[in-house]
């Protein structure tokens, strides 16, 4: 599985489907992964350091977390986003208002310009 994450994120980055900030996120969990996968009693005895008893129990834990921690970030960054577009709509909003105030008064300059 780590290796087909891994594999899977890189040709998302190549295509442009995936930002690089995110692929990091994702790059890092995949290379986290490997080793684990391919040594699973480290898991284990790193468990059992712990006090927890079974290494799965570990990767559980530290899978929720990841997620937890994920989720947040994401909800960081589109409060972010929710922001700017709310800047964006209201910057808009004046230029559009500053546009048609110029177009009204080119309009009246040129119904009150004398013809010859």
């Amino acid at each position: 599985m780590a290796i087909v994450l891994v594999s899977s994120i890189l040709v998302l980055v190549r295509r442009g489907k995936l930002r690089e900030k995110y692929a990091v996120i994702w790059l890092t969990t995949g290379v986290v992964i490997l080793p684990l996968a391919a040594f699973p009693r480290v898991l284990d005895s790193v468990a059992l350091s712990l006090g927890i008893r079974a290494g799965t129990s570990l990767v559980l834990f530290l899978a929720v977390a990841f997620l937890l921690l994920l989720a947040m970030h994401l909800s960081w960054e589109l409060s972010q986003l929710e922001e700017e577009t709310q800047t964006l709509c209201e910057e808009v909003a004046l230029i559009r208002t500053e546009l048609r105030r110029q177009s009204q008064q080119a309009e009246d300059r040129a119904g009150h310009v004398p013809n010859p």
